[in-house]
């Protein structure tokens, strides 16, 4: 893994070892607590010194949690036990010996790697934003000070005046990381002219997007970057006080804001008269209620000034009108966490990183139907293939890629004969779909493209605020087709009507929401359209995934009689004795799969089929006979 920052331990003292845990979200659910306990306890019983247990964030690959590095040497353990602690450290820790069946192990030629940075899922990185994330404890200010913290901030009060910061900022070429991809440096400027007092900062948290949790993770992992992002911003365009939109579905990440705030507040980073600069800024903290439209930034500031959270039309901006009317600021987490390594490094090195218009690293959460998945970070323009075989390793294990979905609700999905795409802006723009905060949904043959596209109709239908006409009835006119188109109900007339509804809908809708609703629909109808002409013309699925398509057969020149898919059954809907071919009774079958799971593979007798014809029988007959 190429690293932008090297953080180092906070202690006087270096110490012998520390293990660096994984308590992020993802890790704690798999039982990382449990494991730190463990190693905790088994390095008392030892009676061991030298040794740091440090708890940290996301590191990642979150499949493979819960995760544990030791240091030195970047010794990575995989899928760590609280049964596993006694032999780290009895052989890591006490013989200096790796425990190599903890550490990853390549899936296709077998080699263990121990090393971090050697892993294929970290060697094709390059992380800014996450270069803190599983390396300090995010609820440990002066391991965060130790790593170049606040540094950045110190620089930008004592160094440089506001105009010289934004400009430091335009010059790096960094564009919003909530989805628009506005360039930064302009949007602060806007705010900087803006007439009125006071003004306000507010950083967008309201992550949604199903599938996302990079927002999540870099802030429940690096609290106080965010803070460094936000104070250089607030004194950049001239507010006093900030606010910080989150989900309150996100009780970690708000437990760390919450604790991050304190302890800056009692160093003097946050506050009146901030390093003795003059500066002053009060940041509050305001949890959201959970719905998806207040990620629109008219709609996050009606919520916050405590009305119900819709959007308005605009112009005017935020930046010129916002909260209470006056002139307001509003980045994305992902946008804030890229400041204070501007500000350090300068702009010329984060604008040689990326491509000519998309400048510096992106993280997006590759998840789906991929052999390693979790958070990543790497330049924008890294072609999709990068991702998803070097560093996702490709789809899973017999699968065959389809495509890719990008953006979240409001993206689009890729095809796998564009996987060479590079992943910026202006490119998945051109093929239908946007970079977007950072969902990365990875497809393969199982997935119905019919049936993700109203999916994700599904959700921005349920989470439209109904405000404006197109978008309040054009997701539900849209859902509705794209149902009926799944239930084996589709007219030749509804691709034709999916495009008009599609068209207004993107064209009349008030805010972005509705604006990008359609996306799904147009990109799978524009790369899939054999998909539709088969749900339609055919009445068949050919992923086999929409279940009102799919029937399930039992195959009585494979059938043995065993009776197992019988017992496994949860609506009794299949017949026959043993010895006897099985009958599955269709008025009565739920299509749940369940007599597929437990048809032996060397019978393979259960076929789940779709718009096809096989002869079956009609009723329980000997194993071996004709008479069906």
């Amino acid at each position: 893994m190429t690293e932008a920052f090297c953080c180092q331990s906070s202690d006087g003292e270096q110490p012998l070892y520390t293990l660096l845990i994984c308590r992020d979200t993802g890790c704690q659910s798999a039982g990382a607590e449990a494991v730190q306990v463990a190693l905790r306890d088994e390095i008392a019983r030892l009676g061991l010194s030298g040794i740091r247990i440090k708890s940290t964030g996301c590191h990642g690959f979150c499949e493979k949690g819960p995760l544990v590095v030791v240091e030195p040497g970047g010794i990575c353990y995989m899928c760590v036990t609280p049964a596993d602690a006694p032999e780290i450290v009895a052989s890591h820790l006490v013989r200096g010996e790796v425990v190599t069946r903890l550490v990853y192990q390549d899936p296709e030629t077998g080699e263990r790697i121990a090393r971090y940075g050697e892993i294929p899922f970290y060697k094709h990185q390059y992380r800014i934003v996450l270069r803190r994330c599983g390396r300090i404890d995010p609820e440990d200010i002066d391991d965060f000070i130790a790593s170049e913290g606040y540094q950045a901030l110190r620089k930008a009060l004592q160094e440089m005046t506001p105009r010289q910061v934004i400009e430091e900022v335009r010059r790096s070429g960094l564009r919003g990381r909530g989805g628009a991809g506005f360039s930064t440096g302009l949007k602060w400027h806007l705010a900087r002219d803006a007439q009125g007092a006071p003004k306000y900062v507010v950083c967008n948290f309201d992550e949604g997007d199903p599938g996302a949790f990079m927002n999540r993770s870099e802030v429940e992992g690096d609290p106080h970057g965010l803070l460094e992002g936000m104070a250089i911003a607030a004194y950049a365009v001239g507010a006093r006080r900030g606010y910080i939109y989150v989900r309150a579905e996100y009780p970690r990440a708000v437990h760390r804001l919450r604790v991050a705030l304190a302890q800056a507040e009692k160093r003097g980073f946050l506050g009146e008269n901030i390093l003795g600069s003059g500066f002053s800024l009060d940041i509050q903290i305001k949890e959201g209620a959970g719905a998806f439209v207040c990620g629109e930034e008219t709609a996050l500031l009606a919520s916050i000034e405590g009305r119900r959270g819709m959007p308005r039309p605009r112009p005017p901006y935020p930046a010129e009108s916002g909260l209470w009317g006056k002139p307001t600021l509003i980045n994305n987490v992902g946008t804030l966490f890229n400041i204070p390594p501007i500000i350090l490094r300068g702009a010329e090195w984060f604008a040689s990183i990326g491509t000519q218009q998309s400048k510096g690293t992106k993280v997006f959460s590759l998840v789906g139907a991929v052999a390693h998945s979790g958070l990543i970070e790497v330049p924008l323009g890294t072609p999709l293939r990068t991702i998803v075989y070097d560093i996702g390793g490709g789809p899973k294990e017999g699968r065959t890629l389809k495509a890719i979905q990008t953006g979240g609700p409001s993206g689009g999905c890729i095809p796998a004969g564009l996987l060479d795409l590079p992943v910026d802006y202006e490119t998945l723009a051109r093929v239908g779909s946007i970079v977007g905060s950072g969902g990365m949904v990875v497809m393969d043959e199982t997935t119905c493209m019919v049936d993700v596209a109203r999916f994700f109709l599904s959700f921005t239908q349920a989470e439209s605020c109904g405000k404006c006409v197109p978008c309040r009835l054009g997701t539900k006119r849209m859902l509705e087709i794209l149902e009926r188109i799944t239930r084996g109900e589709g007219q030749e007339e509804d691709i034709g009507l999916l495009l008009e509804v599609a068209e207004t809908t993107r064209q009349g809708s008030l805010c972005g929401l509705g604006q990008t609703a359609p996306s799904p629909v147009l990109s799978t109808l524009r790369y899939f359209h054999h998909e539709y002409e088969a749900h339609i013309r055919e009445k068949r699925c050919p992923a086999l995934r929409c279940v009102a398509l799919i029937t399930y057969l039992i195959r009585p020149d494979k059938c043995q009689g065993c009776g197992r898919c019988r017992r496994a059954c949860p609506s009794e809907a299949i017949r026959g004795e043993h010895g006897l071919i099985h009958v599955i009774d269709q008025a009565k079958c739920i299509k749940c799969g369940a007599c597929l799971d437990a048809c032996p593979d060397r019978f393979s007798a259960v076929a789940k089929v779709s718009g096809e014809t096989l002869r079956v029988s009609d009723s329980p007959v000997p194993v071996g006979s004709n008479d069906w």
